[in-house]
């Protein structure tokens, strides 16, 4: 038995090829299938499923587009419904691969639908298990999810259950989950991307023994509110879209400088070049999210799917930057800007920037700037955990809203920042996008802040909105 994990990071997603004498099963593929299917053949082997654990909602899968490349059946566990043609799956359904089989445990709680898939190797001997978002290191999935009528107390209730058959295998089972830290489908990942069953039962919380109420109350509390883009995502994994390689073709259009302009006020500039380079000259109501940090997810969440998208890229990441808003549902692109930022600004064409200011000169105006209001954009727990104490919290997420970012009064100096420097230029890009123009970006964000001497910190369990 040959595993592999195929880890994203940006996602903190793992897709997993299983094989055996020369037959192959692939679970929880990407929307880009090349990596699957070129790893296959390298390996001399045949893709011969495709196993969904559930309906993703934090990324669109590659199922349709692998099974047209590759003729390999889509399987569901039990209660999936979808549009277009699937397997589904019973609980304790058996799948030959090669030697080895692959074994369908239902596990509803973070779906209904959720299924875990158990290899058994050529004795027999339970190998591991791929579980998808129903157990992760240290954690298991939200049950708050788009399951129909049901409450995510009633959810936790088929989870309890779900996780005393996993409980039951061996030890030794790996334990191969669907994310890694990161992820929002859990409240806190551990720092690793596959553990055992046995290390799960000694340090994971949910798998402590305790009565089913506990253990509600446990995965239920402390929930944040789930990224809007995750409803998007689930209704296009049950639905279907557009193949990647058509989207590919309508997104990679090479745009000249004037029909740019032409189209300007009907479609939103992108820009993923590097936050510190996009605060030194961009378009004028250009929205910035570098493709350095969790680019995909700031995207889902920060940007309407309806709407038109130029992008501006950094040479040669155009066809980067359209895969992996493709992996989150984005399919309006309608191309990129030929020469990206370098060739608007040899055209003379306006352009706009963010002034950056380091975490001592933020210190130094606090001192006898009246007009100055410190924003922290960082999420509410991180803001509690440390802030500038004048500082008003306004997550990331939230500045969507333009209700939010109309709070400010025409005479306010805004001083940005987040935890290290990436958020606060997106937020910075869209309070520019509203006509807020007295803006300071503070680089190095809240870690640099807290080190300067004199810097008037406090801890607070109440988060000013």
């Amino acid at each position: 038995m040959y595993i592999e994990q195929l880890y994203t990071h940006c996602l903190s997603e793992a897709a997993y090829y299983i094989e055996s004498n020369g037959e192959a099963a692939v679970i929880d593929p990407l929307r880009d299938t090349d990596a699957y299917i070129k790893l296959a053949a390298s390996r001399n082997a045949k893709i011969k499923y495709i196993f969904e654990t559930h309906f993703h909602a934090d990324f669109v899968s590659g199922h349709l587009d692998l099974a047209a490349k590759t003729g390999a059946p889509i399987i569901y566990g039990p209660n999936a419904q979808t549009e277009f043609k699937k397997y589904s799956a019973v609980d304790e359904e058996l799948f030959p691969l090669g030697a080895i089989q692959l074994k369908a445990i239902h596990t509803p709680g973070h779906t209904l639908e959720s299924t875990c898939y158990l290899a058994i190797d050529e004795q027999g001997i339970p190998e591991a298990i791929f579980t998808g978002d129903t157990l992760f290191v240290g954690d298991v999935g939200r049950p708050d999810l788009f399951s129909g009528d049901l409450t995510k107390e009633e959810l936790a209730e088929f989870m309890y259950h779900s996780l005393h058959k996993l409980k039951a295998l061996p030890d030794a089972v790996k334990v191969y989950p669907a994310h890694g830290p990161g992820s929002s489908c859990g409240k806190n990942l551990g720092p690793n991307t596959h553990s055992t069953i046995g290390e799960e039962k000694l340090t994971n919380y949910a798998l402590q023994p305790q009565s089913k109420e506990e253990f509600v109350t446990a995965v239920t509390e402390g929930l944040s509110t789930p990224p809007v883009y995750f409803a998007i995502n689930a209704g296009i994994n049950k639905k279907g879209y557009m193949s990647l390689d058509e989207l590919m073709q309508k997104g990679m259009k090479a745009l000249t400088i004037e029909e740019c302009k032409a189209l300007k006020d009907e479609a939103i500039i992108l820009d993923t070049r590097p936050a510190t380079t996009f605060t030194q000259g961009f378009i004028p109501s250009s929205i910035s999210i570098g493709l350095e940090g969790r680019f995909a997810e700031w995207a889902g969440a920060m940007l309407p799917f309806h709407e038109k998208i130029i992008l501006v890229t950094e040479a040669g990441k155009e066809e980067e930057t359209l895969v992996r808003l493709a992996r989150v549902g984005f399919d309006q692109i309608i191309g990129y800007l030929d020469g990206g930022f370098e060739a608007w600004q040899a055209a003379n064409e306006p352009i706009d920037l963010i002034i950056d200011i380091e975490a001592d000169e933020l210190k130094m105006d606090l001192n006898y700037d009246s007009h100055m209001v410190v924003v922290d954009v960082r999420k509410e727990l991180e803001y509690q955990n440390g802030h500038v104490s004048t500082a008003i919290n306004m997550p990331l997420h939230t500045l969507t809203d333009v209700g939010t970012i109309c709070n400010f009064e025409d005479n306010d100096n805004l001083y940005i920042h987040c935890a290290g420097g990436y958020r606060s230029v997106i937020a910075s890009s869209l309070l520019k996008r509203h006509g807020y123009h007295n803006l300071r970006n503070v680089l190095g964000g809240y870690e640099k802040i807290k080190e300067i001497p004199g810097m008037p910190i406090e801890v607070s369990k109440q988060v000013l909105n």
